[in-house]
């Protein structure tokens, strides 16, 4: 099932809050690191992390490598002895946790057992398939794989209610795509040209995999291609699909089969233990009149070259090494770049993450992340909180009446941090040591079927939409809230041995990005209980959407490979928070060094080391293939252009390091952004 999930790129980190003997901090901002060759008023990002780029290559396995990847490897080496241990555990308690993810990891392991069974594990699926006879049993199969997880044609899901955000309710999205993005299906640029060719050449390949002659496979490639693009052609783009008025249209299911009527809207709610729902909210009604059409026009026999395609697709990671490879040949090396498949035990456990997440999660924090850790970093959270406040309050360009209303949400914003307070209960999941690929699709269903649960029920408070495990963060506009897993709260984003400076410039300024996104130019959409309304006044909007331009202006004209550019439109919420939390958690700062002496470390003022800490948390090798697919998937800016992009807006940094006109970093006053 698809989970949309507003989840933000962003990281906070508190190691001073536990001990955990395997993740060694070194300086918290080493000078070899530096290229002093540069001015930091030309590219800081160079000046800052010049030396660390040069002896840092992204490993093989890897498509990208800094700040973020070498955390996750060290929580990896953590997760891996747990789940070792697991797996070697045959006394564990019939239906624990332990057993559970011990059996899931022990079977994901068994590679002889995996190569032995090639694709046997789809043929109950295949044959389902071969045997379509009608639309309608076409139909009743589409509900019957999204109970697995298999995302064809569109997605549904269970989300919370943008206009009523206490309650959950149905949801159906465009979907069924099998590249990242629908504009590789559209465009007429040379990369798009040759994804699609790859593309087919791959489906082609995988077709074979199943039985398929070559000329047979080449052609049944080609017709998922053209079902694929037309559902391309319907689909929003990722701008559009940033706009979340647009994408509330609730109906009752009566409207949805108006709207769609050669889908049997009905019969497909049912399929999935929902025969008395009601009302549905259909994120993109024009994708829903396309997917009626082709219902008319596409023939049974090629829906089931559809469908053969996504089951496969979507199983390739727990198939035989030859399937696996075939995939990683197309997603790894052609589209991301990466040199060499991460070994078995990378992908089991990440696989495991998927499944039985929360139990893996709670095995985690008991042994990196003490309760008493909570009550620190939450303080401070608070402490950037205040400095949200008090800037909110001097703002120039906003009226008292948004102001009220804008402090009424930044009060209520909730916060957790570490872990949550309620596991998942997977008593009912069975897991065992007999097939891996029968226990991933028990754990699908198992999702699946919590969540549909949710649907016309109050939303649950507790509930998390990330792992404990995870080194990332988010802001839930929904429910207004922040959210600060474990594993994100250790260096390089916040190191205990640091002097202040550097944990503002990295944890500092990450707890303020994810603060502004409940403010920029989509969350400011949504009330304090994270209802969507208009809580501006006209003249407030207006100003707030004439400084988001300057900064969609500025990012645009970034051309980090050749002469393919930053989407400033796309970009724009990531970039506000940016510059928002830079800006907040710097005051926060100053505030804090008020009656200190203002002492240099290793030759910078804690000033220039702020700005250095921050440019250290985005540090990162990338290869050209993963930059130009984030170029075009991405909502967040590449390293480089984050670490500079903020600083060209802030005359702190100008001031920190001598800045002047005509530097390539200073941005005349005439074109800055300020907002935050």
């Amino acid at each position: 099932m698809a989970k949309l999930r507003r989840i933000f790129m962003l990281m906070a980190g508190l190691l001073a809050l536990f001990a955990q003997s395997d993740l060694v901090a070194g300086p918290a901002l080493d000078r070899a690191n530096l290229d002093t060759t540069v001015s930091p008023n030309q590219d800081f990002y160079q000046f800052a992390n010049g030396n660390w780029l040069k002896n840092n290559p992204a490993p093989a396995e890897y498509s990208r490598w800094g700040s973020f990847e070498i955390l996750a490897e060290k929580n990896y080496e953590v997760l891996h002895k747990i789940l070792v241990d697991a797996a070697a555990n045959t006394n564990a308690a019939e239906g624990s946790n332990l057993q559970k993810i011990g059996d899931f990891f022990y079977t994901g392991m068994d590679s002889a057992g995996i190569e032995a069974e090639g694709i046997k594990p789809l043929a109950e699926d295949l044959k389902k398939i071969d045997d379509i006879k009608t639309l309608s049993d076409f139909q009743n199969l589409v509900a019957y794989f999204h109970k697995y997880e298999v995302a064809d044609l569109f997605e549904f899901w269970a989300g919370q209610d943008a206009r009523n955000s206490g309650m959950v309710i149905a949801q159906l999205s465009q979907g069924g795509l099998g590249l990242p993005d629908r504009d590789y299906y559209v465009n007429d640029d040379q990369r798009s040209k040759d994804i699609r060719e790859a593309y087919i050449k791959h489906m082609t390949k995988m077709f074979e995999f199943l039985g398929d002659s070559p000329e047979q496979a080449g052609e049944e490639a080609k017709t998922v291609m053209n079902i694929e693009t037309r559902l391309a052609k319907a689909s929003k783009t990722r701008v559009e699909m940033r706009d979340p008025v647009a994408r509330y249209n609730k109906m009752e299911i009566s409207g949805l089969q108006k709207l769609s009527p050669e889908f049997n809207w009905a019969a497909y709610f049912k399929m999935l233990g929902l025969a008395d729902l009601k009302e549905v909210n259909v994120g993109q009604p024009d994708f829903f009149r396309e997917i009626s059409a082709m219902q008319k026009s596409v023939p049974l026999s090629d829906w089931k070259s559809y469908l053969r395609w996504h089951v496969i697709h979507s199983a390739a990671g727990d198939l035989n090494s030859a399937i696996v490879n075939e995939n990683f040949d197309f997603y790894g090396k052609f589209l991301s770049g990466r040199q060499k498949l991460q070994p078995r035990w990378k992908r089991v456990l990440r696989a495991t993450n998927a499944t039985l997440g929360e139990a893996l999660g709670q095995l985690y924090v008991e042994k990196v992340f003490p309760p008493e850790a909570k009550k620190r970093a939450y303080q401070i959270v608070m402490n950037l909180k205040d400095a949200f406040r008090e800037r909110i309050k001097n703002l120039d360009w906003m009226s008292e009446a948004t102001k009220k209303q804008a402090l009424i949400k930044l009060n209520a914003f909730g916060v957790k941090i570490g872990y949550p307070d309620k596991w998942i209960d997977y008593s009912v999941l069975k897991i065992d040591r007999n097939s891996y690929f029968t226990n991933v699709k028990r754990a699908a269903l198992f999702d699946f079927n919590r969540q549909i649960r949710k649907i016309n029920k109050p939303v649950d408070p507790t509930e998390w939409h990330m792992l404990p495990q995870t080194v990332n963060a988010y802001y839930n506009p929904l429910s207004n809230e922040i959210v600060f897993p474990a594993a994100i709260l250790q260096p390089p984003f916040f190191d205990h041995n640091a002097d202040d400076a550097v944990n503002y410039g990295a944890m500092g300024a990450i707890i303020g990005h994810e603060m502004t996104h409940g403010f920029d130019d989509s969350g400011r959409k949504y009330d304090a209980k994270g209802n969507l309304r208009d809580w501006w006044t006209k003249e407030d909007g207006e100003n707030f959407n004439k400084r988001a331009a300057i900064i969609v202006k500025q990012y645009d004209r970034y051309a980090p490979v050749d002469t393919f550019h930053v989407n400033g439109e796309m970009t724009q919420g990531e970039n506000i928070a940016d510059l928002g939390g830079l800006t907040i958690s710097y005051s926060a700062l100053e505030k804090s060094l008020v009656g200190k002496p203002r002492t240099s470390i290793d030759g910078f003022t804690p000033e220039q080391r702020f700005f250095l800490s921050w440019a250290q948390a985005w540090r990162n090798n990338i290869r050209r293939e993963e930059l130009l697919l984030r170029l075009k998937t991405d909502v967040h800016s590449p390293g480089k252009v984050r670490v500079n992009g903020p600083l060209a807006n802030m005359k702190a940094f100008r001031d920190a390091f001598g800045g002047k006109p005509g530097d390539a970093i200073v941005l005349p006053d005439s074109l800055q952004a300020t907002i935050w």
